[in-house]
C-alpha cells in the first residue's frame, strides 16, 4: 500500500485498483483522542479498516478501483478547537487558512503543528486537499448504550444527530468586592449565572431528545475578593430535528442578550452541523452482511459526531457501530470486547470486498454499481 498525506495532515495508505481514475473507495476513522480517552474511540475503526484491506489485498485479485484507507487529522478537538478539522478541510467545508490560525492552550497554530509534522517525514508523499471519492465506510464503538442493553453485536447506523456549539463572552468591570456599591456593580460572574439558568431551564427543557451542555467555564480575574470582569463559557447543543436544533440556537443567542445587563455579551457559533442520514444502500448491505455472518442488528442514530458526518455531503456513506462496555467512551476505561470488535471488522470487510469487486468495468457512479 502507497502511503500519502496532504496539507491538513490526513494520513491515506492506497491499495491500487484496476482502473486508478475511478473515484476510490474510503474507509477509516481517527486516531486523535481526548486526554483521558480510551483505545477504541477512532483507533478501531482505523485498524479495522486496515485489517480490512490487508485481507482484500490477500485474495490476489485487485480491486476494481483504488481502495484507500485515511486516519483523519484532529477529529476529537481535544488539543485544537473545534474538531474533525481534516474531514471539513478534505471535503471543502472549511478553509485551511483559518484551520491553519487555530492555536492550543500553549499557543501553538495548526499550521506550526502541521509544518513540523511534514517536515518529520519529508519522504511521505503528499496530495491534493480533497478528492473525488466513490463511498466511505467508517467504523466505530456506539459510545452509548444502545447496542449492549439490547444484545445487539452491529449497529447499523442511520445518521447523525445534528450539533451546534457556540463561545460566549460576557463582558462586565472589575471592582473590589469590599467597597463597590451591589447596584453600581457589572459582574460578569452574576450575568452568567442568569443566563446558564435561563438556558438550562428553557433550552434544555424542550423535549427528551434534546441534548444541551454548558463547559468550559473561564472567570477572570477569579480572584476571591474581586468582582468578575469578564466570563467566557461554551455550549454544546444537539437534536435529531433541525428545524428544532435551528430554533434553540437562535433561542440561546435572544436568552444571553436577554440576561447580560448591565454587562454586554457576543455569542459566537463555533460549529452548526445539521443531522445527516446515511446512504440507504450502504446500510442495506451492512444488515445483510451481518444477516450473513450471523451478527444481532438493529438500525442506531449516532448522538456523537464524526467524520462520516461530512463525507456523506460528497458521497454515499455509512458506519457500522459496535458495542462499548456500559456505553462508556472518553475516560481511560472504556472497553470493546474483543468478539465485537472482529465482528465488526468482518462484516466492515465484506461490505467493502462486495464494493470493490462490485463492477466489471470501472469509473461508473459507486450508486449505479455498487448493486445494493
Amino acid at each position: 500500500m502507497t502511503p500519502s498525506t496532504d496539507a491538513a495532515g490526513n494520513l491515506f495508505l492506497t491499495l491500487a485498483g484496476r482502473d486508478r481514475a475511478a473515484p476510490p473507495l474510503l474507509i477509516g476513522s481517527h486516531l486523535d483522542s481526548q486526554p483521558t480517552g480510551g483505545k477504541f474511540d477512532g483507533a478501531a475503526g482505523v485498524m479495522a479498516a486496515l485489517e480490512a484491506v490487508v485481507s482484500l489485498a490477500e485474495q490476489g485479485d485487485a480491486p476494481a478501483r483504488d481502495v484507500v484507507v485515511v486516519a483523519w487529522m484532529n477529529e476529537e478537538g481535544s488539543r485544537f478547537a473545534p474538531g474533525m478539522m481534516g474531514s471539513e478541510a478534505f471535503t471543502g467545508e472549511r478553509d485551511m487558512a483559518a484551520i491553519r490560525a487555530a492555536r492550543d492552550a500553549d499557543g501553538v497554530s495548526v499550521g506550526e503543528a502541521l509544518d513540523r509534522m511534514h517536515q518529520a517525514f519529508p519522504d511521505l508523499p503528499r496530495g491534493p486537499l480533497g478528492f473525488a471519492v466513490g463511498s466511505y465506510l467508517e467504523l466505530h464503538i456506539e459510545q452509548g448504550p444502545l447496542l449492549e442493553a439490547a444484545a445487539c453485536t452491529i449497529g447499523v447506523v442511520t445518521g447523525i444527530q445534528g450539533k451546534k456549539t457556540f463561545q460566549v463572552v460576557v463582558e462586565g468591570a472589575e471592582g473590589h468586592a469590599g467597597t463597590l456599591a451591589q447596584q453600581e456593580r457589572r459582574d460578569a460572574l452574576a450575568a452568567f449565572a442568569r443566563m446558564a439558568a435561563a438556558l438550562h431551564g428553557e433550552i434544555g427543557t424542550i423535549d427528551a431528545d434534546i441534548k444541551f451542555a454548558i463547559g468550559r467555564v473561564a472567570v477572570v480575574p477569579n480572584a476571591p475578593s474581586v468582582v468578575p470582569s469578564r466570563v467566557s463559557f461554551s455550549i454544546d447543543l444537539r437534536h435529531p430535528d433541525n428545524a428544532v436544533l435551528d430554533a434553540a440556537g437562535a433561542r440561546i443567542t435572544a436568552l444571553c442578550r436577554e440576561c447580560a445587563p448591565p454587562c454586554t455579551v457576543m455569542v459566537n457559533s463555533l460549529v452548526d452541523a445539521p443531522s445527516n442520514a446515511f446512504d440507504p444502500r450502504l446500510r442495506t448491505s451492512i444488515s445483510e452482511a451481518s444477516r450473513q455472518q450471523g451478527h444481532a442488528t438493529m438500525a442506531i442514530l449516532s448522538a456523537v459526531g464524526h467524520d462520516a458526518r461530512h463525507l456523506a455531503k460528497i458521497c454515499p456513506a455509512a458506519m457500522i457501530f459496535i458495542p462499548c462496555r456500559d456505553g462508556v467512551s472518553h475516560v481511560e476505561h472504556e472497553w470493546a470486547e474483543p468478539s465485537h470488535v472482529a465482528a465488526g471488522a468482518s462484516v466492515l470487510a465484506q461490505v467493502l470486498r462486495d464494493l470493490a469487486f462490485a463492477a466489471s468495468t470501472c469509473g461508473d457512479d459507486m450508486s449505479s454499481i455498487s448493486g445494493l
